[in-house]
């Protein structure tokens, strides 16, 4: 690693928000909140250079990195007047990760470090009460022994069930401290291995979080948010504060707006005597951040002021952890908040209208993902919902429909199927993550709206309802109740994460609207943009459609759609099996009426905006019967000595037309020179249907393609014979209509014969699937 930076461990107050790269989006913040004065526990943190060499060197910590992890936390001893891994006046610290981008939950964490049995009574000096002091203990073993020794999180949590059963309590807040020690004693029996010295404990946690870089759902989340594998985790070691001293103490996690709405008021929630991870776990279902300006008016307004310094200096919504000790506040963390589409669209142009940001700041914020999310179904108001079978937290907005599911595996593989699921648990953990990106919702019993599934579900869109209390879930017999009423796996359930509530069966779904804030903001980007955008539409419809969210055309209407409809097919099917040329003409004739009905009313929706018109394009056969089915059905009337004419001669017709590769077989340009009667029928179609609107006061923009062109004799053929046809109509009607010809490239000899190819088009589109696939080949 010769480029590696030389310092490879920065205290807080050497680095700045800049080094995102070399600190990780934590480390970097951590330094900068330092710097501007706020009260952030010291600490320092441990570069992304170092991950990368611990995996150029297998698995191993670099040389000499722990002599200056030591000399860092010697630095922090004398900031505190305390001592790592002395039993008097002892300092524990925090272990986390922190990558350039955030990864919220991917990675793993060590809280507590440095405790020791042996500790315990200074700890209980120094203002913990003994309880405190064994809780912490407890919680510092069971995370040591997940992250660190793989050992299952639910063997503990079982033992920690086991024991409030045992004491009639429901909360862990509700154990004493001889009931915690008792629980550390039995933990220790699960695991001979445990080593005994901090020391050897911190070194271990630092290597355990560099691993956690490449666990499954840190992958799975790099690869959906599209953040490269090879830039590396930081690791944080930051002197512990503590939430769960009392009921004086808290932790908490808020944002400096609403991430689900993008409202300019606080959001978030905490819980007293508690340490973070139950808030994010969703453990405890915490209280809303408003009430703590209730509880304890004078910390929220404290942390009021914090929030408001952050937004403006980092001039962004900001994500922030915090914890009460003992009345005082420390603020953890900070970081750009996670949003929904909504709430980024909102912030964006608020923020604009407050000067915090310029318009080309806003329309960087915002993703092409968030405004995906914008245009995602709700449910219609109109629709007969009934009442909801059971009410939760509103964690993620958008309306979801599909059948419930217990576990992220089935989740996962029914959504590759193209199922659509809603995965309902107790709670998610990030080990859930590809089952949750796989569901159209996700529904969970525990948790608020700063747990795991509410953070996920609104990074990637997904609707959610979370903390819904109402709901007992038995993730065994993959099924939940409520109120007496059992709703199985494969039951469909709606979400409305919006409101936080749940029904049962599918009620109706509408689209949204570019209107208020989604439209000011598609405004200023339509003001800035180079690009044209037109959209793929093939009925009145679609087109109408593409008009509301701001096409400025149609880029592709596949004629051949129009084709498919139930009252058009038997039609199609009567020209394509004519046994002479009158028999054909008559179909077409048919054809004709519908497919000029259709280019009206999708010219009259465009009013004038560009219509690029594909003509025929698939083989002929694929508008028959399956040969197989036929072949099957006529087998079966033979072998009962049964004789059926018509479908007999069907099967000959669709024989005659089979092919082994129909990509470049009877299709496009070729079937239009073979059967040159279809395209001439289309061509008449869409021009007098363009005269008719003409004649209403609207001036259509017709561009007819020619499709699958590999030559440039086949085009010319095709083009010279339809442009006699365009002067018949143009004679017959009296209209002057503005019409081009042009071809769709999707042929690597096309592609490259391209020059030649243009002396007979006006126009190129590009079909970039076919010449994708053709061009590997």
């Amino acid at each position: 690693m010769s480029n590696m930076s030389d310092k490879r461990v920065y205290l807080f107050r050497e680095g700045s928000a800049e080094q995102r790269d070399l600190l990780g989006g934590k480390g970097a913040n951590l330094c900068e909140m330092t710097n501007i004065g706020l009260p952030v526990p010291p600490g320092f943190t441990i570069t992304t250079d170092v991950c990368r060499a611990y995996y150029a060197e297998g698995g191993r910590l670099p040389a000499g990195l722990m002599a200056e992890v030591r000399n860092a936390l010697s630095d922090v001893e004398k900031n505190l007047g305390k001592s790592f891994g002395q039993a008097d006046n002892p300092l524990l610290v925090s272990v986390r990760s922190g990558a350039k981008f955030s990864m919220p939950g991917m990675m793993d964490t060590i809280l507590n470090l440095g405790i020791t049995q042996t500790a315990i009574p200074a700890i209980v000096r120094a203002g913990g009460s003994e309880r405190f002091a064994w809780d912490s203990y407890r919680r510092f073993i069971m995370m040591f022994s997940n992250v660190v020794l793989g050992i299952e999180k639910k063997e503990f949590e079982e033992q920690l069930q086991a024991l409030k059963t045992k004491k009639g309590v429901d909360y862990d807040s509700d154990l004493s401290a001889e009931d915690l020690k008792g629980l550390a004693a039995t933990y220790f029996e699960m695991i001979p291995n445990f080593p005994k010295e901090p020391w050897d404990q911190l070194e271990q946690a630092i290597e355990a979080v560099f691993r956690s870089w490449n666990n499954d759902r840190a992958i799975t989340y790099r690869r959906e948010e599209d953040i490269p594998d090879d830039i590396g985790t930081a690791v944080t070691v930051q002197s512990m504060v503590f939430g769960n001293m009392g009921e004086n103490s808290g932790t908490g996690v808020a944002f400096t707006r609403d991430p689900s709405t993008g409202e300019k008021n606080l959001y978030g929630e905490y819980l007293m005597n508690a340490q973070g991870e139950d808030v994010v776990a969703g453990i405890r279902t915490p209280q809303p951040i408003s009430e703590l300006a209730e509880q304890n008016p004078a910390i929220y307004e404290e942390f009021n002021k914090v929030c408001v310094i952050l937004e403006s200096h980092y001039r962004d919504m900001m994500d922030i952890e915090f914890t009460v000790q003992e009345g005082r506040l420390f603020v953890l963390q900070c970081r750009a908040g996670k949003r929904t589409g909504p709430a980024a669209v909102r912030a964006a142009v608020e923020m604009v209208g407050e000067k915090l940001i310029n318009r080309d700041e806003a329309i960087h914020r915002v993703t092409a993902k968030h405004l995906d999310q914008l245009l995602h179904p709700r449910i219609d108001d109109k629709a007969s919902a009934g009442a909801s079978i059971a009410s939760g937290l509103p964690a993620s907005p958008g309306a979801a429909v599909g059948k419930a599911v217990f576990d992220a595996d089935t989740a996962a593989a029914l959504g590759e199927q193209g199922e659509k699921v809603i995965l309902v648990r107790h709670e998610t953990n990030p080990d859930d993550v590809h089952g949750m990106l796989a569901s159209q919702g996700i529904l969970t019993a525990r948790g608020g709206k700063t747990s795991h599934a509410a953070v996920v579900a609104r990074g990637f869109g997904i609707p959610c309802v979370a903390g819904c209390q109402a709901i007992l879930v038995d993730e065994s017999a993959r099924s939940f109740s409520v109120d007496g009423k059992v709703v199985s796996a494969g039951d469909v359930i709606t979400l409305d994460g919006t409101s936080g509530k749940v029904f049962l069966g599918e009620i109706r779904l509408i689209p949204p609207e570019v209107s208020g804030d989604f439209g000011t903001f598609m405004e200023w980007c339509d003001a800035v943009r180079s690009l044209g955008v037109r959209a793929n539409a093939d009925n009145p419809r679609d087109a109408r459609q593409a008009i509301d969210f701001g096409a400025e055309g149609i880029g592709l209407c596949r004629t051949e759609h129009m084709f498919f409809e139930k009252d058009r097919l038997p039609v199609v099917q009567q020209m394509i099996l004519a046994s002479d040329g009158e028999g054909r003409s008559l179909a077409l004739d048919a054809l004709l009426k519908h497919q000029q009905a259709d280019f009206e009313a999708i010219f009259e929706v465009m009013g004038g905006l560009p219509v690029t018109i594909r003509l025929i394009d698939p083989p002929l056969h694929e508008f028959l019967p399956s040969h197989d089915e036929l072949l099957v059905q006529i087998t079966e009337l033979r072998a009962a000595n049964k004789i059926d004419a018509e479908k007999e001669k069907l099967l000959h017709a669709v024989e005659a037309m089979r092919e082994a590769n129909p990509m470049l077989g009877l299709r496009g340009v070729r079937l239009s020179i073979l059967f040159p009667g279809i395209v001439e029928m289309q061509t008449r179609a869409i021009l007098q249907a363009a005269a008719e609107v003409r004649k209403r006061g609207i001036e259509p923009h017709p561009e007819i393609m020619i499709p699958l062109v590999s030559h440039v004799n086949e085009l010319k053929a095709v083009r010279e014979q339809l442009e006699k046809v365009a002067a018949e109509v143009i004679a017959e009607t009296g209209e002057q209509i503005p019409y081009k010809f042009g071809t769709m490239i999707e042929l690597p000899r096309a592609a490259l014969t391209a020059g030649e190819i243009a002396k007979y088009a006006e126009f190129f589109s590009f079909g970039t699937n076919d010449l994708t696939q053709t061009s590997f080949g």
